[in-house]
């Protein structure tokens, strides 16, 4: 079966190269860029079977799907511009039997160094391969989700998600995602973060992660916040 690989970019050098080399079992990689200033579009033409397209910002759910159209194969895979397929999943990949026309994708997430096992991060599965006659992204400008009405399956490993090397990028993306996700309700505000914290931190076993469970707990029950009150 023949694969196409859609990764979102905006200034996205850092990890680029590794995602990228974790990519080239696939026959199409679609990379769909909305004004990089940095050096992710010379990263991304060093690569074979890599195809740009230069898009404006249309939301996350839009601009996957701008994606996915664009993809000259029916499967595709989803990946973001910090998330590397390893080595194993690939094996899975590429060994599947496609019974189904959907499969979720676990994530081993890295938080300010660290893969994190608790605080209910893990395995964190999301719907990332499918076939697009069969499956669409949703138009969700954060937060977006592959809708579908085909049976679907969860992969058995997992790829890694660099998601925040510091708390300084956790905050200031955390911040963005509440302005684009933002609610309006001045009761939630007041007591959501509160159960967001105790949930994180307590009854999904954050303590055991140490400091960083502590800070994870505490820095999502902020975004709660800022997403009710703004």
């Amino acid at each position: 079966m023949k694969l196409s690989i859609v990764i979102l970019t905006f200034n996205s050098q850092k990890y680029l190269s590794k995602v990228l080399n974790s990519c080239t079992f696939a026959d199409e990689v679609v990379v769909v860029d909305s004004g990089s200033t940095d050096n992710t579009l010379e990263i991304a033409n060093t690569f074979k079977n890599t195809k740009i397209l230069h898009q404006k910002w249309l939301g996350f759910g839009k601009q996957k799907q701008y994606g996915v159209e664009a993809c000259q194969n029916n499967w595709v895979f989803v990946l973001d511009s910090d998330e590397i397929i390893t080595d194993k999943l690939k094996d899975e990949i590429l060994t599947l039997d496609f019974t189904c026309k959907a499969y979720f994708v676990p994530r081993l997430n890295y938080f300010f160094g660290k893969p994190i096992k608790y605080c209910g991060l893990y395995p964190d599965a999301t719907l990332r391969l499918f076939d697009k006659n069969y499956a669409k992204f949703s138009e969700n400008k954060v937060h977006e989700k592959v809708i579908t009405n085909e049976k679907t399956a969860i992969l058995k490993n997992h790829m890694l998600h660099f998601a925040y090397e510091n708390i300084e990028e956790f905050i200031t993306k955390q911040n963005r995602y509440s302005s684009l996700n933002k609610k309006d309700k001045v009761l939630k505000a007041l007591f959501s973060p509160y159960w967001t914290f105790l949930k994180i931190y307590f009854l999904r076993l954050g303590f055991l992660e140490g400091w960083r469970g502590f800070v994870i707990a505490k820095l999502y029950a902020q975004y709660t916040f800022w997403k009710y009150i703004k």
